[in-house]
């Protein structure tokens, strides 16, 4: 276990590559007895740190929810995050809404299902009751970014889970809409494994998925998280947005970039890199 003055240094380190832009080597090289909690730990000091500059916790994130992800990043479970103010942006009906690329080190987007809280959720819980506790489900996409290198800049060795969850399990930024009553739909009428999306790039159809890719109902995810959160003295609260996990792969974004992110029924986002 890292001890906490290792935990504020490399939380120190994430927060300098994140305003710098700027990678940093694998913890997990510097560090090999890192374990995946140490992971969560650093990841937490981050998240601390940018709370003590005014910046709110607004919700979570879930990743590595597809089992070829989890085969590959060689754990047997999904990860998860924090999701800060700092980090929504928000998308208007029928409007390209514009994300500068410089607060980014290697942007990449992913499609995914958010859930929008309406009570809150603790320890152990059901699909039934995420979905009960939801006041509505909503396109999202999420922009993960790298602060540690995915690659050893020497040895081009891949970095590994405890090197991705330290990072705040790779999080940068959601993009939600706004102005449309198709974002908001209704958990409890939705068939939601079945909500999927085609994500264009430039015009050009990417990747396409359902939202069924993530563990077969998207729900699951969120009363996993919930049990999850628990040992760390924390529960999922009205009124904070938690995303599912992506059924797509992630599509490298580079300034110019135009993505538009249809769902049919649920509406389609649209969003450029400057």
């Amino acid at each position: 276990m890292l001890d906490d003055a290792t935990l504020q240094q490399l939380a120190t380190e994430l927060d300098e590559s994140a305003r710098q832009r700027q990678p940093l080597r694998h913890f997990s090289q510097r560090f090999p007895a890192m374990t995946i909690d140490d992971g969560y730990r650093v990841g937490r000091a981050w998240v601390a740190l940018q709370r003590g500059r005014g910046d709110p916790v607004i919700g979570h994130k879930i990743g590595l929810t597809s089992r070829a992800m989890q085969i590959s990043s060689q754990i047997d479970e999904p990860d998860f995050g924090t999701l800060l103010g700092s980090m929504k942006l928000v998308a208007k009906a029928g409007e390209e809404l514009e994300i500068p690329v410089n607060r980014f080190l290697s942007p990449r987007v992913e499609v995914e299902l958010a859930f929008v809280l309406k009570s809150a959720l603790s320890g152990p819980v059901t699909v039934e009751q995420v979905l009960a506790a939801t006041d509505y489900v909503t396109p999202a996409i999420e922009i993960i970014d790298a602060r540690i290198e995915q690659f050893d800049r020497d040895t081009k060795k891949p970095r590994k889970v405890f090197d991705t969850i330290s990072d705040n399990a790779a999080n940068a930024a959601i993009v939600i809409g706004e102005g449309d009553a198709r974002y908001r739909a209704n958990p409890l009428t939705t068939d939601l494994p079945w909500c999927g999306a085609a994500l264009k790039l430039n015009g050009v159809v990417e990747e396409t998925g359902l939202a069924a890719g993530v563990q077969g109902h998207p729900a699951i995810g969120i009363a996993w998280l919930s049990e999850k959160l628990a040992p760390w003295g924390e529960t999922l609260q009205p009124g904070q947005i938690v995303l599912a996990g992506s059924f797509t792969r992630p599509v490298p974004a580079q300034a110019g970039d135009r993505f538009e992110a249809d769902y049919g029924p649920l509406g389609v986002l649209r969003f450029r890199f400057v």
